[in-house]
């Protein structure tokens, strides 16, 4: 079948094109770790049982709980501009875009992606009269940046495969591509079989109408300049495959020393074999001729076997390692006791992972509000606004809402010097505080009065 592999080697070529399928092959594995089927070891060969091979994945777990942190609540945009109603207007319409796209449930799947395979897609399109926001894993597209502005995207391939068929003939491969031509973006859509040959042209160098590319890539972490990203699941993986062989060799451990052993002394093998073991059972133990004068005996010979102590320090130790790399606070309900006094308390748990969670919201940030923005253009140019003016002076601005327990006194002390400082409004805050009221404007109205 025409793997992503040709289709990059027919994209790009040269060093940047050897590397990149480089760091698929890398974020293939790393997706494998993911999921689990990665986590596998050697183990010695001649064994007369078959070892254990437990996989507690902590790695999905964690890259979860990391996701579910960053984005558990939908972040909040708000649009601003001169003219208010117009603003209130496109944001209402942004509102529905979001819930036709279940926006809440994308964003935590994208990020996990991101997390995993070092980078993920935000693309934008419009399919039977509907806005569509999807985010694309690191697996399904490539990219190309402007030399001179690594933050300009120049070009960018989405491909995925249609069926899995065994004939090369029948196979069927989509693949898009998106690239700037002067200040207009356009696009190549087709279906390919196998051999890589065209079966379906859905689009030929046809011209968007848009002044951008609708898509952008988020790169997870890394450094300035790279584009390619950095996975968290390959911070994890070697206290993973340790917790996993520990685990596994105290199962086995286990196994083979936990059961008491029968020890006869002396004994006829006709009593042995007549020997009845059950509640107040009478055993009618024979010596031995060849015994002698020796006595004869039958004990069970307990096992020493003792380490529970030492092998649960170490299992906790890599455990801990794992959860301090993301800075996720290792808890369980009984440790979380003292905590319940305040939402500070639980802030105050949560500190490392809401900074570090601020730090790739930091990177994100600029991606939704580009997302928001471009959703709107889009709508106005497929003439889904014509009965809402979009103002020049339009503006986005994206804040992250983490799911930790408040105290809404403090908050809303907060959120009243914001309004006294005009930088919320008081409609904002009537709506936020008190959803329960049908119109805000009304209420607003009432007071003037």
């Amino acid at each position: 079948m025409l793997s992503n592999m040709d289709i990059i080697k027919m994209e790009l070529e040269g060093l940047y094109g050897r590397e990149v399928l480089r760091d698929l092959a890398e974020i293939i594995s790393l997706y494998e770790m993911y999921e689990g089927e990665g986590q596998i070891w050697e183990v010695a060969d001649g064994l007369d049982y078959e070892p254990t091979r437990k996989r507690a994945n902590f790695i999905k777990k964690l890259i979860k709980e990391e996701a579910r942190f960053l984005f558990g609540r939908e972040p909040e945009f708000r649009f601003a501009a001169a003219d208010k109603e117009a603003a209130d207007r496109v944001s209402e319409f942004f509102k529905r875009v979001l819930a036709y796209n279940v926006f809440s449930e994308k964003l935590i799947k994208g990020a996990r992606d991101c997390f995993i395979g070092k980078r993920v897609a935000v693309k934008l399109s419009v399919i039977d009269s509907e806005i569509r926001i999807n985010f694309v894993p690191s697996l399904g597209f490539v990219y190309s940046v402007d030399e001179r502005d690594f933050d300009r995207l120049e070009s960018i391939i989405f491909f995925h495969g249609l069926n899995d068929e065994a004939e090369k003939v029948n196979q069927r491969v989509w693949k898009q591509k998106y690239w700037m031509k002067g200040n207009r973006c356009y696009v190549n859509e087709a279906v390919y079989n196998g051999y890589g040959d065209v079966v379906d042209v859905i689009y030929e160098n046809a011209d968007t109408g848009l002044s951008f590319i609708p898509a952008r890539v988020i790169v997870n972490d890394g450094l300035s300049g790279d584009l390619k990203g950095e996975s968290d699941v390959a911070e994890l993986i070697d206290s993973q495959m340790v917790y996993n062989r520990i685990a596994s060799d105290d199962i086995d451990a286990l196994r083979f020393n936990m059961f008491p052993q029968t020890v006869a002394v002396n004994a006829s093998e006709e009593s042995l074999k007549d020997m009845v073991i059950a509640p107040a059972a009478l055993i009618d133990l024979q010596k031995e001729i060849t015994a002698g004068d020796n006595a004869c005996q039958l004990y069970k010979l307990e096992s020493q076997f003792s380490y529970d102590v030492r092998i649960e320090n170490v299992l906790n130790r890599v455990k801990s390692d794992m959860y301090e790399l993301l800075s996720v606070p290792n808890v369980m309900a009984g440790e979380l006791k003292g905590y319940f006094n305040s939402g500070k308390s639980i802030k105050a748990l949560y500190w490392q992972l809401e900074t570090r969670s601020g730090e790739k919201f930091a990177a994100w940030r600029p991606f939704l509000e580009w997302m928001a923005k471009s959703v709107i253009l889009i709508a106005k140019q497929a003439g889904f606004l014509e009965d809402c003016d979009v103002p020049n002076d339009l503006a986005v601005r994206c804040e992250n809402v983490y799911p930790l327990l408040q105290d809404e006194i403090d908050e809303k002390q907060s959120d009243i010097l914001a309004v006294n400082a005009k930088v919320m409004s008081r409609k904002s805050y009537i709506k936020k505080w008190n959803p329960e009221m049908a119109d805000a404007d009304v209420v607003l109205e009432e007071e003037e009065i």
